[in-house]
């Protein structure tokens, strides 16, 4: 039976590029042209790449549901250290009745953002070397279709099964464009799943070795961003020895920031330590629209919903410039939120703020766990020094083993929050989500006390995570279904192959 397939176009989607407003949001694409007028020259098929990277993160499904860079607020939902309000948005999420559901908006559209980007990857992959043009263009073009098709990859790998069961059969792979009469695939292993994206990311290192992009420009892929997607992906597939050159390589030439840059709200490509960001202008922010969940503390942000669960700040010392981040919310109705103002609006004025997608600093955290579960504890301890000295952090030194990894991921959650790593750093470790009632303040459950202007403090409710169960009533643990992506019900319903 042929599949007529949902996630795929004939038609190339080469801008999508819709103005967000309250009332309406039109996401459909604003130029959308036949594959051979883009294919007939290497300039023309630089498109493909451009208006793939819009589609990637200015594509709306709804509100909620703002591109690709949604699925890394779903992630940190679901994880243990925010604290999701009742605003609109990720309430569902959060309490994990909603990424179970085949039917929901949110899982459509990390499926679909997932594939169409593959397949515009396949597409130039597999076509561009027949198409007339300079060369050296056409080679690092082709590199950054590999790596944003591996990049999918390890999306799909990360939140679609357990990594538990290596052999357990998680997502289709499609190395091939496309079209209506594509046959649908069965799905692939975990393993398989891994395996693609770190061939693909191995293809293209020789791709890009030559290409030197625009550092105003960090959403071009160059070497540094395979590099890094590569020790992502071998720390993921538990290949600790192949990881740590490749974290090492992808961070040269990006050092850590300034303590007090860590302050400045994570809303600027230009940052020293950003290696792949997606920018944003007045002009073109759809994307920024993630601010409105992540920046707890600009008035011009709308939902505010971000914020820290009670216990995530235990977790810093107080040397940490990290610390300073955090308050508790006096505002009224919202008395009781612990706020961590990591996140603001660049422009308030336009609502616009650059999104992160890779930085040094994970590639000193893969680093670190990777040399710490190959047993080398004196380089995983230096890497993870490395990063605590940059952030006025005490320096680690305590034991090795399994005291060394724990801090080493705590330090990740504190490090990356917000970034989109707590429930896929979850799922490949096998370990649990936390979440515990609160207790502050003279024995009494969830009362803190909330400092005043005039210096006096008043006694109110600790708002934090009151999701303290799964939907069946039992308590979180490793493993769990309820952690896992659902497939789209739409693609069960047309992929007849899929559970072959």
């Amino acid at each position: 039976m042929k599949k007529k397939k949902l996630i795929f176009s004939a038609i190339l989607t080469i801008a999508t590029l819709a103005a967000c407003n309250k009332d309406f949001l039109d996401t459909r694409p604003t130029n959308a042209v036949p594959e051979d007028q883009v294919l007939n020259s290497v300039d023309n098929a630089e498109t493909i790449i451009n208006g793939t990277w819009s589609y990637m993160f200015e594509e709306f499904f709804t509100y909620a549901t703002p591109g690709y860079k949604s699925i890394h607020l779903t992630s940190d939902a679901m994880g243990s250290d925010v604290a999701v309000t009742t605003a609109y948005g990720l309430r569902n999420a959060y309490t994990f009745v909603e990424m179970t559901d085949q039917t929901q908006t949110r899982v459509r559209g990390f499926w679909t953002i997932l594939y169409k980007v593959i397949d515009n990857s396949n597409i130039l992959i597999n076509k561009l070397d027949n198409v007339p043009g300079d060369d050296a263009k056409r080679r690092y073009l082709k590199g950054q279709a590999y790596v944003l098709r591996a990049n999918s990859y390890i999306t799909l790998a990360s939140f679609y099964q357990q990594a538990a069961d290596r052999n357990a059969k998680t997502v289709p792979i499609y190395t091939e464009p496309s079209g209506t009469e594509t046959q649908g695939k069965p799905k692939s292993t975990l393993a398989q799943v891994y395996q693609q994206a770190i061939d693909d990311l191995t293809k293209a290192l020789p791709l890009l070795k030559d290409y030197t992009r625009d550092q105003t420009k960090k959403w071009k892929i160059d070497l540094n961003v395979a590099e890094g997607l590569l020790a992502r992906a071998y720390l993921y597939n538990r290949q600790f020895n192949e990881a740590i050159p490749h974290a090492a390589a992808a961070r040269q030439g990006y050092p850590l920031m300034p303590a007090d840059d860590y302050l400045k709200g994570f809303n600027d490509i230009n940052n020293p330590e950003w290696i792949w960001g997606h920018g944003q202008t007045p002009n073109q922010s759809n994307a920024s629209y993630n601010f409105n969940y992540l920046d707890v503390s600009s008035p011009v942000s709308y939902y505010k919903s971000f914020m820290a669960d009670p216990y995530f700040k235990d977790l810093f010392d107080n040397n940490d410039v990290r610390t300073r981040l955090f308050d508790w919310d006096t505002l009224p109705d919202e008395e009781g939120y612990l706020r961590y103002k990591k996140f603001r609006f660049r422009d308030p004025g336009a609502m616009v703020g650059d999104l992160v997608l890779m930085r040094a600093a994970e590639m000193y955290l893969i680093e670190a766990e990777a040399y710490a579960r190959t047993g080398n504890s004196a380089k995983a301890t230096e890497a993870l020094n490395a990063l605590r000295s940059a952030r006025n952090a005490t320096p680690y030194n305590g034991a090795g083993g399994q005291t060394l990894i724990d801090a080493i991921m705590i330090e990740r959650r504190k490090e990356l929050w917000g970034e989109g790593f707590a429930l896929s750093d979850i799922i490949r470790t096998g370990a649990s989500v936390i979440r515990r009632s609160f207790v502050s303040y003279n024995g009494n459950d969830s009362i803190i006390r909330v400092p005043r202007p005039d210096g006096t403090f008043k006694e109110v409710a600790a708002r934090g995570h009151r999701t303290l169960a799964l939907p069946d009533g039992s308590e979180f643990k490793p493993n769990s279904p309820y952690y896992l992506f659902a497939i789209p019900i739409a693609e069960v319903q047309n992929n007849p192959n899929l559970n072959n």
